[in-house]
């Protein structure tokens, strides 16, 4: 793959892209994604929009306060002056980014990038032991940390925290900042990913990445209005929240209101008292909100997104009989950056997770790599603008083949083009000869109301291989035992085919996640 000069000083970055043989196939069709060879995303984000809207209009909110654009970038080229000055950061050098979704990271994030640094986005929620993983690889030259966050540090990091001490430093600073112009194909971030199968790799992507997921789902699905506001739960440090509250409200001329955290009831109340009118969350806080008879207060979104994991049918049916609108529903990935296949509107079919996304391309593949046909279940095959490209990591290999991102998702396409979801390819249970999708299994038992959450895996049998087993986390009130357990399983064989009803039921106090609210299975299996 032929690069661009690079604007990086410091080359770590770029000496540990994967062989050009193992990177995917990259398509830049859509007129709108033909970037020029210099690109600073920070600049075409924050500069050129107060260009367009100038700087008075709101940009980043928080409950408490409000950030305007000429506020945002002020902050953020002070912030720059900061890390290039004070701490002598060259273009290329890592930068880890540590705090919750507050405008003060937005802004930080911003300046980042502005001075041809790469950015290293981490959960609040990590601990030191993660976090040490996650310097081992990146190797960052200094930590940018919410001050309340200091402590699971490693100690041998530089580190300069928001709150007080950055602020104070950025203060003595121009409010103007020559960005560096970086080349599109400069390193821009490293997202790790979520780590669902206990091993995050560090996926690499570019200045005109960030700018490729905005100009193909947020510009054609999600289709933002400069006048919108944006909120939802996804850390920034998630690919998912980077693009929907900060990457694609930015690119609109829209606002952002960043919440560090709060529950599912929290977050519908927050909504409705801000005004809200586009929302990014998971399925179970949709799901959440509906149950507890919240989801009027969603009348006022106009634009509601889930993704992260499977949105179960049922879900998506009671949002729109309740809210009165579709769910925009989406898969995508770390290694993708963002959502690739989705659908909205009077394009959006229940239980589909929709079409790929303009500026994608998406097939089904056999083990071999060949073609199916639609209606046959099969590996989901990916390319775009955007592609995996892990960060000196032997796993590339398994992500890319033949050019084409394989996701690691079994889906189903239909005559018409869309995409239905079967299971995580990992998640399939084959039981007495049975193919049984997990997250089926799931959708059914859902149905049940007593249950509040549940996972299903394969555990080992001896005589049929392995068997459908059921962890539930119960409604308040409902009496674990095997009274229930048996309910449960005669709700499954009267709802779905006998054959795939769970054979072992077990009550769990909570579903292990991580820190992006994903479900960890993999911890199941060492229950």
């Amino acid at each position: 793959m032929r690069l661009s000069p690079s604007a990086h000083v410091d080359p770590f970055c770029r000496d540990r892209l994967p062989p050009a043989d193992q990177w995917p196939r990259l398509e830049f069709d859509l007129p709108e994604l033909r970037y020029p060879d210099r690109l600073n995303a920070a600049t075409a984000l924050l500069d050129d929009t107060v260009a367009r809207f100038g700087p008075d209009r709101p940009c980043l909110l928080s409950p408490a306060e409000t950030w305007t654009y000429g506020d945002v970038l002020a902050r953020a080229n002070r912030i720059a002056h900061v890390l290039v000055t004070d701490f002598g950061v060259v273009p290329g050098n890592r930068v880890l980014l540590r705090g919750a979704n507050t405008p003060w990271l937005a802004a930080a994030w911003l300046a980042v990038l502005k001075a041809g640094a790469v950015a290293v986005t981490t959960m609040p929620m990590l601990r030191r032991a993660e976090l040490d993983k996650i310097v081992g690889r990146a190797q960052p030259a200094i930590a940018v940390c919410d001050e309340r966050l200091l402590d699971e540090l490693p100690p041998d990091l530089p580190v300069v925290s928001y709150g007080t001490d950055l602020a104070a430093r950025a203060d003595r600073y121009p409010a103007t900042f020559a960005d560096v112009p970086t080349a599109a194909d400069d390193v821009a971030l490293l997202a790790f990913t979520s780590g669902t199968t206990g091993s995050p790799k560090a996926t690499v992507h570019f200045h005109r990445d960030l700018l490729a997921i905005a100009d193909t789902f947020s510009r054609h699905i999600v289709r933002p209005a400069s006048g919108d506001l944006f909120c939802g739960t996804p850390p920034l440090a998630f690919t998912f929240g980077l693009g929907g509250l900060l990457v694609f409200p930015l690119r609109a001329g829209a606002a952002t209101l960043l919440v560090e955290r709060a529950t599912p009831a929290e977050l519908a109340a927050l909504v409705a008292e801000k005004s809200v009118t586009v929302l990014f969350t998971a399925p179970t806080a949709y799901r959440a909100i509906l149950n507890s008879g919240g989801g009027r207060l969603l009348s006022g979104v106009r634009r509601a997104v889930s993704a992260g994991e499977s949105l179960p049918a049922h879900v998506a049916g009671q949002y729109r009989e309740v809210v009165g609108r579709p769910l925009i529903d989406g898969l995508g990935s770390t290694e993708m950056l963002h959502v690739f296949i989705s659908a909205a509107d009077d394009d959006a079919r229940p239980g589909a997770t929709g079409k790929a996304v303009p500026g994608y391309q998406a097939v089904i593949l056999d083990v071999d790599g060949s073609p199916v046909p639609d209606g046959t279940p099969g590996f989901l095959a990916v390319r775009g603008p955007t592609g995996c490209r892990y960060l000196e990591d032997p796993r590339q290999g398994d992500y890319v083949r033949d050019g084409w991102n394989i996701t690691g998702d079994t889906y189903v396409r239909d005559a018409d083009g869309y995409f239905t979801f079967v299971a995580r390819s990992d998640d399939m249970i084959i039981s007495s000869g049975y193919n049984i999708a997990a997250p089926e299994v799931e959708e059914v038992l859902l149905t049940h109301p007593d249950v509040a959450e549940c996972a299903v895996i394969g555990t080992p049998d001896p005589d049929r291989g392995s068997v459908v087993t059921a962890f539930v986390v119960l409604q308040p009130g409902a009496e674990r035992g095997s009274r229930l357990a048996q309910a449960l399983q005669d709700h499954a064989k009267a709802t779905a085919a006998p054959y795939k009803y769970p054979r072992r039921v077990r009550f769990i106090e909570a579903l292990p996640r991580n820190a992006s609210g994903k479900l960890q299975r993999y911890l199941l299996r060492e229950l």
